[in-house]
């Protein structure tokens, strides 16, 4: 029993602190601010909103065209290189917003690298005047959505492999053409995973930062960002962050609803049959191939090759770079951060397995919820909290102030990181752990394992898998995270991500090349590193 408490008590403690700043945005909502308030709402507030929505709009329609096109192309034909596409067209999540705002003005802007090509291969001309310019509105939407579309590519993918091939037959029976089995049958029946992977979108276009900043476009999430550094207004920019969190559970409010009882699971028996995919020949190959990889340069090849030819012609840029500490700063934010998440992950699921408690499931289920705020009203939340806590310390005990042990210090980092991806390990830990039968525990506990033996000795060893997993996931979200580390990091502490996006800032967007190129490739490396888990499949 005595055990039972303690992990009782470690799951309930760790789902109060992960809760801690998610409540903060909340209060706030009732505290005073300063003038600042006034003057944005007689000047910008409505374009702060009207480009936010503009902007989720346009990424949303783009992602759902990208994500669900390529996905029903790779799961249901069969064309030259179909194989290498199914898992080369995520990598272009391997490209942060940012960075593929960089490459694309660096190739489109005047004397640029079309301009240069052009010259090249034509000689002397006003090729400017030629070049599209991707700027402002435009090359943000363009920006954003190369980045992520993978989110509905991913999850469009696994549900159409998983849909019933009665579906698929029921459309051959009822005279559809293809395209009309697309739209009246399979793409409605896949529409829970493309809601959940435009959900996710969505939450990343609200949330972005680099790419909105790098294009001067005002959202609300830069209005979060300059109520706190320019007029030092923490209240406010949590208020902003409340209207932001507020519209993005509006959006999963009115989906629910508009779902009303529609069910989306097959009510015949025999399980998935397995699909066999449709041969396409002559023109229909080839436009199945122009299609997919089109995407894949526009969304990987493009910016890599942008960053690769910049480090190229500006070597110098390359030998510049203090890449030994940009490594091990982001080696050490890693490892420091994923350690601390798998573990209280660990004890959080288990606490929860073995106390059965509806409270302490309530709670966890509030817990995950800091992945939906946005990395800049997370480190926005931390700081007011940090700061109401110190205030409260030093008047209520009469101490120093503790504000830099938490505030601009690697262990305020991990603690942010800590809220805003935990989500992405206890989850990730949890769907593991449901796979496994809880006789086993109870095996345990008759071969005489205490409920902690049982832990470190049992469950741990399976899920070692699992957690390799989580490690990869979490490693990638870390490096690719700018506002958090920009905002909470410590004086001239970079990483790869931050650097890039202090060379950007000041137009100097070769520089910015060489750090971009490292945090791409070391994306990579880690995508291509778990695509064997989220693209695995037994049909072809």
């Amino acid at each position: 029993m005595k055990s039972l408490n303690i992990w009782y008590f470690s799951s309930f403690i760790i789902s109060i602190l992960v809760i801690i700043p998610v409540l903060t945005v909340f209060t706030s909502f009732f505290q005073s601010t300063s003038d600042y308030i006034e003057l944005l709402q007689n000047t910008f507030l409505y374009d702060y909103i009207y480009n936010s929505a503009a902007l989720l709009l346009g990424v949303l329609s783009l992602t759902f065209i990208i994500g669900v096109g390529c996905a029903y192309l790779v799961s249901f034909y069969k064309f030259p290189g179909v194989n290498f596409f199914k898992w080369s067209l995520i990598l272009g999540f391997a490209v942060p917003p940012y960075i593929y705002a960089y490459s694309l003005t660096a190739f489109f802007e005047n004397y640029g690298t079309a301009y240069t090509l052009l010259k090249s291969l034509f000689g002397e001309g006003n090729y400017n005047s030629l070049i599209p310019k991707f700027d402002g509105m435009i090359g943000a939407i363009l920006s954003i959505s190369f980045s992520i579309y993978a989110y509905v590519y991913i999850l469009t993918r696994a549900s159409f492999y998983f849909q019933s091939h009665n579906l698929i037959e029921l459309g051959k029976n009822l005279g559809f053409s293809k395209m009309k089995s697309l739209f009246n049958i399979i793409i409605p029946s896949a529409r829970p995973a493309i809601v959940a992977g435009l959900s996710l979108v969505a939450m990343e276009t609200l949330s972005d930062f680099g790419a909105v900043d790098f294009f001067s476009i005002n959202t609300l999430t830069t209005a979060i960002y300059n109520s706190w550094l320019s007029f030092d207004d923490l209240v406010f920019s949590n208020q902003l962050s409340f209207y932001l969190l507020i519209f993005i559970f509006a959006l999963f409010i009115l989906e629910n609803l508009s779902r009303k009882n529609a069910k989306y699971h097959s009510p015949i028996q025999g399980g998935i049959k397995v699909k066999q995919k449709i041969k396409l020949k002559g023109i229909n190959s080839l436009f199945a191939f122009s299609i997919c990889f089109l995407i894949f340069f526009l969304s990987f090849i493009f910016p890599v090759g942008q960053m690769l030819y910049w480090t190229i012609i500006y070597p110098k840029n390359l030998f510049d770079l203090n890449f030994i500490s940009l490594l091990i700063n982001t080696v050490l934010l890693v490892s420091l951060s994923s350690v601390a998440l798998i573990v209280f992950s660990f004890i959080s699921n288990y606490g929860n397995r073995i106390a059965k408690s509806k409270t302490l499931n309530f709670l966890t289920t509030i817990s995950i919820s800091g992945y939906a705020l946005p990395g800049i009203i997370l480190a926005v939340a931390y700081i007011t909290f940090v700061a109401w806590f110190d205030e409260t310390i030093i008047n209520f005990f009469e101490i120093k102030s503790i504000k830099k042990i938490f505030i601009g210090s690697i262990l305020g980092l991990v603690i942010a990181y800590f809220v805003r991806f935990y989500s992405l390990s206890c989850n990730g830990l949890k769907s593991s752990y449901e796979k496994l039968n809880k006789s086993v525990d109870e095996s345990s506990y008759l071969a005489g394992y205490s409920k902690s033996k049982t832990f470190f000795k049992v469950h741990i060893p399976y899920l070692k898998s699992s957690i390799f997993f989580v490690f990869i996931l979490i490693s990638l979200e870390i490096i690719r995270e700018l506002p958090i580390t920009l905002i909470l990091r410590p004086f001239n502490f970079e990483t790869f991500a931050t650097t890039a996006y202090i060379y950007a800032s000041q137009d100097l967007l070769e520089a910015a090349a060489v750090p971009s190129l490292f945090l791409v490739l070391t994306a990579t490396l880690f995508i291509l590193i778990i695509s064997r888990y989220i693209l695995s499949e037994n049909y072809e």
